[in-house]
């Protein structure tokens, strides 16, 4: 949760899924020249090698691309909700399960429009997700070196797996001093800090399940950050009890897991087949199932 003390969450006008649109360009000819406009032929009647040759006909340009649909205007009141159950859930010292899982439930299907959209959100932490399932194959099939060496890390051949982590950083996870790089960034460095607890100390030796529970806590803290940022800052006053404020972080922490613990159950046989081009598909279906998932649990502790 440590990129959430920096942010105040996004307001209800962003945009489910920020887009960005590239220019189309295009322009009129310019008649600065002293041509008069008149004398200026439709762009249509020259080709591109020059004047037309006697009995040819002018070339139409291909139309151009369609622009993507604009995205819907999102509802500007859609965090409000899940903010305010977020808020009674840490308020209550963590145990307020049933405020926790509207807050979830409402933060997938209302305020992100569903699962796929909650799943595409994760921005950097999907690109993350991938280069470092993508180097983790790699080590496991041709060795640590040579996927070390790959990226011009050899240097760190040999050093606790820790120091290896470090070095890959800023492969994994690049700085672009957004937001979003961010809770791409610090998801990585809370798993770097799980590793040896979870018994992940040799990465020539690192097993499918090893790999696996290496995503599991990467995806489990960049989703909790990614929460924390959007319904859990400013308007989430936190127990003034340390020990009360931690049991909090820890309950959010445990129920994402269990999430993501379950996604990839299901996803085992693409997982069984992982390759580093599939990466990008499987991290992509994993982060729509948790957030489906955790949906489902947050429905679940509400009736309970």
């Amino acid at each position: 949760m440590g990129t959430s003390n920096a942010y105040g969450g996004p307001g209800g006008g962003t945009p489910l899924v920020p887009t960005w649109l590239e220019p189309t360009g295009g322009g009129v000819p310019n008649a600065s020249d002293g041509t008069p406009p008149s004398a200026i032929p439709p762009a249509a009647s020259l080709p591109p090698g020059g004047p037309l040759e006697p009995g040819t006909s002018p070339t139409v340009p291909a139309a151009p691309p369609a622009l993507p649909a604009l995205p819907p205007t999102p509802t500007p009141s859609r965090f409000s909700t899940a903010r305010s159950n977020f808020s009674r859930f840490a308020r209550s010292g963590g145990s307020d399960r049933a405020s926790l899982g509207r807050a979830v439930s409402g933060y997938v299907a209302n305020a992100s429009g569903g699962a796929r959209q909650a799943a595409r959100r994760m921005g950097s932490a999907r690109a993350a997700g991938t280069r470092l399932l993508g180097f983790l194959s790699d080590a496991q099939a041709r060795g640590a070196r040579e996927a070390l060496r790959a990226l011009n890390l050899e240097s760190l051949v040999g050093r606790p797996l820790e120091d290896v982590f470090l070095g890959l950083t800023d492969y994994v996870c690049p700085s672009s001093g957004t937001v979003d790089a961010g809770i791409a960034r610090d998801a990585f460095i809370e798993t770097i800090a799980e590793l040896a607890k979870s018994g992940i100390t040799d990465l020539d030796a690192l097993t499918s399940e090893q790999m696996q529970t290496v995503f599991e806590l990467y995806a489990t803290h960049a989703i909790e950050a990614r929460l924390c940022n959007d319904i859990g800052t400013k308007v989430v006053t936190l127990p003034n009890d340390i020990r009360a404020a931690k049991q909090v972080q820890e309950q959010l922490k445990d129920y994402i897991r269990r999430g993501v613990s379950d996604a990839l159950a299901a996803s085992q046989a693409a997982f069984q087949e992982l390759t580093p081009e599939r990466a990008q598909s499987f991290v992509d279906s994993v982060y729509e199932a948790a957030f489906d998932i955790l949906r489902t649990m947050g429905e679940a502790e509400e009736e309970t």
